[in-house]
């Protein structure tokens, strides 16, 4: 039995944050569990073609750890590893951190007011306090599609890449048209006999105009800090001020997006019937926005094909869509994304009372300013729900939370059990799906933001707001026992 103050669970952005905050604070008795045996989350295992982050790299990192060395302005996924990697090596958290860990279970001791953890391979740990960072984007989602079964070529998702799959001269076919499948189908269109990609329905592509630093943006952004910081706050207030009221529904700046967006599909995409396909049916925003330089190019190619008729069969080597239609295919490719509900599984956690986390979010996640719920003591999350964001960098969000749960479990060390009071939570998530039900998010009726009629994991407003309501805490909101 290990026995600790601190456990922390996955060491990706959110987790690594969390451990230096900690640090920070004075709090040196945590521990990391990390399933894998490296750090990085997701930026560990997606390693399919293309794979890069959407948010420019000088935001898209920690604000105490600044990397003058990006190659690009949006940086690819090796790259971010690395960032991450060196980042805990600096930090010292391989020596805190036991790889090859996956949580299984974890319940409240009320007799001895800390949490009794259980691990897949069977470790066991007693901690104080509890803090999940393991995300939202970890379990791939496959759909099941009738007579999946039968196909007799290579399938895999995205996010479990076979790099030992030749797809040269290959009949290819991709399920799926969203943030993976942009930066992956320009990869490998070239090298594919034919690709052809199977769309639910079409996304809101921005060009990126991305490209290499240059030497002297390099050296300049490593010896003149201030430079870095003004870099920073400029992309940062782009997103506050320009994308953010379009997520409100501002019909101007709705409009300018819809016009970028129809600007580059006229510039790359000749063929009326393609373009036809690649307008969207929705507000800009009610599903995530794609930044690419080059998917409609890639769609454009001729041996590229873009399929928005359901699929009705898999056949051993084929794909037979609703209207009859066969689509030869020998290898199969899943863009289709991950499983963000029900939150935090498959691991078991249970509360007070016993009461197990499922059944406490049976009407759909939820959580006092998206890091702790009532019912479950010393226990808080990164990335929780309603955390996640449409317009701006989620390291801001994990640095605030880390801030707060640090004060927190500094404010509680040596005595008992901290408590969000359920009353205080209801009436932060009433006001929170209030002003969610105005957001273009509302306006489909399934997406992964949501979890039935709720949207459960979007923040509804700024930035900045979530900072400054997270660095204020309202005691009052708590109790201890």
């Amino acid at each position: 039995m290990i026995t600790t103050d601190v456990v922390i669970i996955g060491t990706g952005f959110s987790g690594m944050a969390m451990a230096i905050a900690l640090q920070k604070a004075g709090i040196s008795r945590y521990l990391l569990l990390e399933k894998a045996d490296e750090v990085g989350g997701t930026w560990r295992e997606n390693t399919y073609p293309g794979a890069e982050c959407d948010i420019p790299s000088a935001l898209y990192s920690y604000s105490f750890e600044h990397n003058p060395t990006w190659e690009f302005k949006w940086s690819e996924q090796p790259q971010i590893f690395e960032y991450l990697k060196k980042t805990a090596k600096k930090h010292g958290l391989y020596e805190k951190t036991e790889f090859g860990q996956e949580v299984s279970t974890a319940h409240f001791d009320e007799a001895e007011r800390c949490w009794q953890i259980e691990t897949v391979q069977g470790m066991q740990i007693r901690s104080r306090f509890m803090v999940s960072a393991v995300g939202q984007l970890h379990r791939p989602f496959v759909p099941k599609l009738p007579g999946i079964e039968n196909f007799a070529g290579p399938r895999f998702h995205s996010a479990r890449w076979r790099h030992d799959v030749n797809l040269k001269g290959k009949r290819v076919a991709v399920v799926g048209n969203a943030a993976s499948a942009l930066q992956f189908i320009p990869q490998i269109a070239p090298e594919t006999a034919h690709l052809t990609i199977f769309q639910r329905s079409a996304n809101w592509v921005m060009p990126k105009f991305d490209r290499p630093y240059k030497a002297w943006e390099q050296w300049l952004s490593d010896k003149v800090p201030f430079v870095a910081k003004l870099y920073r706050f400029r992309l940062w207030a782009r997103n506050e001020w320009l994308v953010f009221p379009m997520l409100t529904g501002n019909r101007l700046i709705q409009a300018i997006f819809r016009r970028i967006h129809m600007n580059y599909l006229k510039r790359t995409i000749s063929d009326p019937e393609l373009r036809k396909k690649l307008v969207p049916d929705y507000p800009v925003g009610a599903k995530r926005i794609l930044f690419s330089d080059d998917y409609f190019e890639a769609l454009a190619r001729d041996n590229v094909s873009v399929v928005d008729n359901g699929i009705a069969q898999v056949e051993h080597d084929a794909i037979v869509t609703k209207d009859g239609e066969r689509h030869p295919v020998d290898v199969l490719i899943f863009g289709t994304g991950f499983r963000t509900n029900p939150f935090l599984a498959p691991m078991e956690i249970r509360g007070v009372g016993g009461k197990t986390l499922r059944e406490h979010w049976r009407d759909g996640a939820q959580a006092y300013l998206g890091v702790c719920t009532s019912g479950f003591p010393n226990f808080f999350m990164m990335y929780g729900p309603n955390t996640n964001l449409g317009h701006n960098s989620i390291v801001i969000m994990s640095e605030a939370q880390a801030g707060f749960i640090s004060e927190c479990i500094k404010r509680m060390h040596g005595a008992g059990a901290l408590l969000v009071k359920p009353e205080a939570e209801e009436a932060f998530n009433r006001e929170l799906q209030n002003r969610l039900s105005k957001m273009v998010w509302n306006s489909l009726d399934a997406s992964w933001y949501k979890d039935g009629g709720r949207v459960t994991n979007n923040w509804a407003g700024t930035t900045l707001e979530y900072m400054r309501r997270l660095r204020r805490i309202k005691w009052q909101d708590f109790e201890v026992r």
